[in-house]
């Protein structure tokens, strides 16, 4: 079976933990021993989050002025290239003699796309009212709130294509442990003419996940985290795990944007779309959220 596993940015390096190259490293050594396990059974495409490592990066830029912070593209393609690396070489320790490969992967979006008029996705470090001002006067940033500080807000276009997607297929097809598509892919914009360029934006990974997914031919879509399922009411006193449903079910509720929300929709997206099955669950418990043991199974209805 041809499955594409999503292994989410908090899954890689978890919440409260330092950001440091060794810790993601055993993070990430840990994620590869799950994924080991399935790929030696299916046929396995991976991708994955970069949220908290952009942030790091972002922070890293920030703190030389000799010269001007370096575009949100430049970095989404420097943590691609980075979670790749490390992930391949986990991958590649874990599977003797199988090749890993990973792609960085630009993502066409559509610069007339609404998200450009109405930055929402927050990047980067949080910042003090006044700096946060400061920046968005000199730089013209959208900033919001975050906790007691702000933080730079930017445009989270729809993805509509995968630039690589014919040497995608070819990999897969001659039987490569495929990573791509880190962080959502790197946003690129297409002019007149066709020549790409890089655009100050961030993909959404899950959603890119969905896309993916369905261009390479995947039955499964697995997007593993650090929670054990959707749950209706989250946070409430009728809070309630989701275990098997169908997208419409979904979406007759509404889930936080910011955290669980992204997963739902493509999760729905992939399975209106044909796919046999999507599903949202635990790293830790993998191949029971893939053989449908585990997580939130979401299927057609029959």
């Amino acid at each position: 079976m041809r499955v594409l596993l999503a292994l989410g940015g908090n899954a890689l390096l978890r919440r409260n933990e330092p950001a440091d190259a060794g810790t993601q490293r055993r993070n990430i050594e840990l994620a590869a021993g799950v994924v080991a396990e399935i790929a030696r059974r299916h046929d396995v495409m991976l991708t994955h989050g970069n949220g908290p490592q952009v942030g790091l990066l972002a922070l890293q830029s920030e703190s030389y002025d000799a010269v001007p912070p370096y575009p949100l593209d430049v970095l989404g393609a420097e943590s691609e290239g980075m979670i790749g690396y490390m992930l391949e070489t986990a991958l590649r320790n874990a599977l003797p003699g199988r090749d890993a490969v990973t792609v960085l992967t630009q993502v066409v979006v559509d610069p007339a796309d609404p998200a450009f008029r109405h930055p929402s996705k927050p990047v980067g470090p949080v910042y003090g009212i006044e700096q946060a001002e400061s920046l968005a006067r000199e730089r013209g940033w959208a900033m919001g709130p975050d906790g007691d500080g702000m933080r730079r807000l930017v445009p989270s276009p729809e993805p509509l294509a995968l630039v690589e997607l014919t040497s995608l297929e070819l990999l897969v097809s001659s039987g490569v442990l495929l990573v791509c598509a880190g962080g959502g892919g790197i946003p690129v914009a297409a002019d007149e003419t066709g020549a790409l360029r890089g655009v100050e934006a961030v993909v959404d990974k899950d959603l890119t996940a969905a896309l993916l997914a369905r261009r390479l031919g995947a039955e499964v879509l697995v997007m593993l985290t650090d929670v054990d399922s959707v749950r209706l009411g989250y946070g409430t006193e009728a809070e309630e795990p989701l275990g098997r449903t169908t997208p419409a079910r979904l979406r007759r509720e509404e889930f936080e944007a910011g955290s669980i929300g992204p997963k739902v929709e493509a999760a729905c997206r992939f399975v209106e779309a044909g796919g046999r099955r999507a599903a949202i669950g635990e790293l830790a418990r993998a191949a029971e959220v893939l053989e449908g043991d585990a997580g939130t199974q979401v299927i057609a209805p029959d």
